[in-house]
Formats: C-alpha cells, sequence, structure tokens
C-alpha cells in the first residue's frame, strides 16, 4: 500500500472506524469488523443508497432475500459450473495467487520479484477455484445437503420476480433493489476493505422491454456516476471503464464499471450490466415455473432483459474516506481532517464547554442531549484545549463544532464552527437543531 493509504488505515484503526477481525487472535484474512464511528458512515452510506434507489422513486421496490438459498438458483445462475478465477501455487513457498494477476503480485521470498521468478521458486499449472462458500443445511454433512453463502444479492431479485411485480402491482419498467451481505472465497484480497470476502452489497436490478435495455443502461449508467458525486465524491476521480467484448460475463450484453483514482490505482467503485434475459430465462428453464410479464394494457407477453447496478457498501466507504482524507496547515499547525459529506459524517455536531466551571459543562450537556432528542448524532467532549477538541473532531469528519463560551450566559447563542471554511457564527441555543437540519437536508 501507498504511504497516504497507509495514513488512512493508521486513522481509521486509531479512530475507530475498521478493525482487523479477531485481532487478538491474530487476525483473520482479509475481514474487517467496522468499529462506533465506521458502523455509522456505512449505515449512512447504505441509508442515502436506499433513499437515492427506493424512497425517491416510485419505479423500484425494496426486498431482503435469504443468504441461504435452494442450490438449484446456483446451478441456474451458473455459478456452481463458472464462478471460477484461475488459481497457481508455487510448490516451494506453498501460497496460491490468482493466474492473472501475477504481475501486480509479490514473491514472498523476495517482494521485489513477483511470483516465480525467484530461482527456488516452482509455479504450478493453473487450476479453476470456485469462489462460493459451502456449507450444509441440516445435521448431516452429505453431498444431498450442500448449499450456498450467496456470492451476490442478485438472484434473490430474479426468483422474487413475480412476486414482487404482482404484490407491488408494478408494470414493466421497474427495478427491485437489495441491500444485504454477500461472500466470496477470493484468491487474492486485500488492500484493505477494497476486497474482503464477506461484504455488504447495494444491487439493483432493472426490469426492461426488450429493446429499451440500451436506453436504460444508459440511463442508470448517467444516474449512478451522478450519485457518486452528490454523496461528495470528486468528479475528477472517477472515471467510466466500458468492458470489451472479451471482458464480458456470459449474462451480459453491455457492462462498464465506475471506477475511482485510489491510491492504488484505478479501480472498480460500482459496476452498471445489461444483464438481457439470461437470468430469468435460465431460472425459468431449471424451475419448470413460468417467469414471463404479461403487460395489462396491451397484454403483450415477454421475458425482460435486465439492467444491473451493483456497488459494494464497503468499497464506496473507502472511496470515501480516500477522497475526504487531507492534511493540511491551519494557523501554523498541521491538522488531519475527513471532509465527508455532513449527510454522511457518522457525528453531526461535537459539543463543548469552553472551561469545566461558570455552569458551560452544564449548558453544553444540556445541548448535547437535545440534540441527541432531535435524532442528531453528537459528541459531548470537555478534555483538553479547544484547539485539540477540535483537531480530534477535524480527523472523524465532524462538520460542526458547538462551543459553550461566557457569552452564552448572556445572548443565549453558542459559537458554531465549520470544519471545512472554519468560519465561525453565533447561534441561539433553542435554534441549533433545526439549524443543523436545515444544513442536512
Amino acid at each position: 500500500m501507498s504511504d497516504r493509504m497507509d495514513r488512512i488505515v493508521s486513522l481509521c484503526k486509531r479512530k475507530g472506524f475498521v478493525f482487523q477481525s479477531s485481532e487478538i487472535y491474530g487476525g483473520a484474512a482479509s475481514v474487517w469488523d467496522y468499529g462506533p464511528l465506521g458502523v455509522e458512515l456505512r449505515r449512512n452510506v447504505a441509508d442515502a443508497w436506499w433513499s437515492a434507489m427506493v424512497h425517491a422513486r416510485d419505479d423500484v421496490e425494496g426486498m431482503d432475500a435469504g443468504i441461504l438459498m435452494h442450490p438449484r438458483v446456483w446451478e441456474a445462475s451458473g455459478h456452481v459450473g463458472g464462478f471460477a478465477d484461475p488459481l497457481v501455487e508455487c510448490k516451494t513457498c506453498k501460497r496460491r495467487w490468482r493466474a492473472d494477476h501475477l504481475d501486480d503480485s509479490a514473491c514472498p521470498r523476495k517482494p521485489s520479484l513477483t511470483p516465480g521468478a525467484h530461482k527456488e521458486c516452482e509455479i504450478g499449472e493453473p487450476r479453476l477455484f470456485n469462489l462460493m462458500f459451502k456449507t450444509f443445511m441440516g445435521p448431516v454433512e452429505e453431498n444431498a445437503a450442500v448449499v450456498y453463502l450467496r456470492p451476490e444479492t442478485a438472484q434473490g431479485s430474479y426468483v422474487n420476480f413475480l412476486n414482487v411485480q404482482q404484490t407491488s402491482r408494478q408494470r414493466v419498467p421497474f427495478g427491485i433493489a437489495q441491500l444485504g451481505k454477500a461472500f466470496r472465497n477470493e484468491i487474492t484480497p486485500g488492500n484493505f476493505i477494497f476486497r474482503t470476502r464477506e461484504f455488504e452489497q447495494a444491487e439493483m436490478q432493472y426490469f426492461v422491454e426488450p429493446g429499451a435495455d440500451d436506453e436504460w443502461f444508459e440511463y442508470w449508467r448517467d444516474r449512478r456516476l451522478a450519485w457518486h458525486t452528490e454523496m461528495g465524491v470528486r468528479p475528477e476521480k472517477l472515471r467510466l471503464a466500458e468492458h470489451g467484448p472479451d471482458e464480458l460475463a456470459h449474462y451480459a450484453k453491455a457492462a462498464l464499471d465506475i471506477e475511482y483514482e485510489f491510491p492504488f490505482g484505478w479501480q472498480e467503485l460500482e459496476g452498471v450490466h445489461n444483464r438481457t434475459d439470461f437470468d430469468l430465462s435460465r431460472h425459468q428453464e431449471f424451475s419448470g415455473k413460468r417467469l414471463m410479464y404479461i403487460d395489462p394494457g396491451s397484454s403483450k407477453r415477454f421475458v425482460p432483459y435486465v439492467v444491473e447496478t451493483a456497488m459494494g457498501v464497503g468499497r464506496a466507504v473507502l472511496v470515501l474516506l480516500v477522497d475526504a482524507y487531507r492534511e493540511e496547515e491551519v494557523a501554523g499547525e498541521n491538522r488531519v481532517v475527513l471532509a465527508l459529506h455532513p449527510r454522511l459524517a457518522p457525528v453531526k455536531a461535537a459539543v463543548f464547554p469552553l472551561v469545566k466551571k461558570h455552569g458551560m459543562p452544564e449548558t453544553a450537556a444540556k445541548l448535547h442531549e437535545a440534540l441527541r432528542r432531535a435524532r442528531i448524532p453528537s459528541f459531548y467532549d470537555q478534555a483538553g484545549s479547544i484547539g485539540r477538541r477540535y483537531r480530534r473532531q477535524d480527523e472523524t469528519g465532524t462538520p460542526w463544532c458547538l462551543t459553550v463560551d461566557g457569552q452564552t450566559s448572556e445572548d443565549g447563542c453558542v459559537t458554531v464552527r465549520d470544519r471545512d471554511t472554519l468560519a465561525q457564527e453565533r447561534v441561539g441555543l433553542d435554534h441549533v437543531a433545526a439549524w443543523i437540519r436545515e444544513r442536512l437536508e
């Protein structure tokens, strides 16, 4: 990782965004636990996505499918037979890598070399490695009881297509959105929370009439790119990367990635795919159940095409952390700041008494509780100098600091300091919650 990424990872551990899973036992490889601030940031990202995709639209419905599904689902989708990466193993080091990622990997014996380049190493022939986690349903571990942890949420939307369409009385075009955990036994996970074996997905499957799919593919491409900038990501750090004919998945007519320029290079943030009628047709074939849409106006019958948007919530969190991280000099001192969009910041306001006397702690504590009752996440801090308290909140991305000072008892106001501009203004104690809500909305 780059030096910048090292500093971001250190900040995440120090401030309670992300911890190594099972750290006291030496850690679980590429599994991460979200701490008090991290879980709030991740929840805010997921809520913002859900609000934009479901609550703000009449043509997208939400659902939550089970993680464990009938094993035939994964046969129909092609995951059992084709969801595999080419794997190679060094017979000397006993380490494994994806065969198509050797140029980006390092030899354990000599990190300056790629795997197999060391004279004492011997790389075996590539073999396919299925990425799905297997488990067993029921008390007996036998082949008939094999089930899989889902590698994506999408299939739950496909097998429930008619259930959702009929109960919600939707007409094509319409979408089904899901937020939920998925699992992939990645050979080479890494780059902090960028690629992990357990992750949360935000996926939407939009069902359209064949022939209208190209138009909707372009619509969702533009809409999803715009959403990331609305969340505060710098536009110059985003780009579209279309998949060439030799890169397309077996089910795709067209696909592109919305990429972000990480410290370790341009990488996928979100995918937009035209999956045609592959999934519904396969499930119709394997289940023997008709998954055809009948238009109530024209009685036209067809198996819909699907335009999919798919984003990893943890990956979006990493983009926000990287994009918001700043190191700058203020009044001759260095400060680290996370310039997160206020809607996404884990804590919206920090409340400080200027000193620990003259009734200031009591007034500050009452303001803190009032903000909590107003469902505005706030933090109370009376330890250290006011400058140190500001710096601590800058590091965690808190947009506003509220200071109760000697003038508060006279004018009933607090000093509000803005994280980004450092500007200060006086706001009445009774109006602070409304002042914050106005800016969040």
